[in-house]
């Protein structure tokens, strides 16, 4: 497929920042929708989210860049020209969160309940934007011949971006059920991230262009991070509220 979807005034506008930026409109709705049940001021939800999209997109590029620092090497060109992918979730989620905290912060806001508003929008995003990845044929598996692989330059591969991407969005249907059970303000986040870091783990573990650090996978060891952190904070938060 071809990655271009189509020009205008010679510029190419390609289908992976169709698919990201479709993501961020309907998890953007999606949130909007959620604040008004919520009772949370919808002006400053669309405030925040108009903070922390620029910051998750510097973010994401950062984290990216820097573990790809021999390929990108101080060319500012290369560094700054997403259009062809290069964007890493990781990187995108811990900018947003910062950026979110100190937003919420400044305007007296509750961080906690804005995160499990956002975070269904979040993991139904990544589902989407997954999509622009197998247009630009990145973040594929190893070779296989299972029968639903996908043929990248002639050979099967794990279509890596696809189990993600299901992943995902069962992860989303499962926010959206569990949000109106939730016992304190956090835990639809919490669930979250442990959630999408279990299956980030083993997804990654199939992919041939993981983001290194010397033998190590990035994101298996930061998903590991993430699982203990937060299985910590959900099992010591709910401890507090059986009390």
């Amino acid at each position: 497929m071809n990655p271009v979807a189509f020009k205008i005034f010679g510029i190419s506008v390609r289908w992976y920042g169709i698919l990201i930026s479709f993501g961020m409109l309907l998890g953007t709705l999606l949130a909007v929708r959620e604040s008004r049940r919520v009772n949370i001021d919808e002006n400053k939800l669309i405030d925040l989210i108009l903070v922390v999209i620029p910051c998750a997109i510097i973010g994401a590029r950062l984290y990216y860049v820097i573990f790809n620092w021999s390929y990108y090497n101080g060319d500012i060109m290369k560094i700054i020209n997403i259009r062809e992918g290069g964007l890493a979730i990781h990187g995108g989620v811990i900018a947003g969160f910062i950026s979110g905290y100190l937003f919420t912060k400044y305007n007296k806001l509750s961080f906690w309940k804005i995160a499990d508003i956002i975070a269904p929008s979040l993991i139904l995003g990544q589902s989407i934007g997954r999509w622009g990845n197998f247009i630009n044929k990145e973040a594929y598996g190893r070779p296989t011949n299972l029968p639903w692989a996908i043929t990248v330059d002639g050979v099967k591969v794990h279509p890596t971006f696809l189990y993600e991407s299901l992943w995902d969005f069962a992860i989303f249907i499962f926010l959206m059920k569990y949000r109106k059970n939730k016992k304190f303000d956090g835990e639809v986040f919490y669930f979250y991230i442990i959630l999408y870091s279990i299956g980030r783990f083993f997804i990654e573990g199939l992919r041939i262009d993981s983001l290194m650090l010397g033998p190590f996978r990035v994101a298996q060891l930061l998903s590991l991070a993430l699982i203990v952190i937060f299985t910590y904070l959900l099992i010591k938060r709910r401890k507090k509220e059986n009390l």
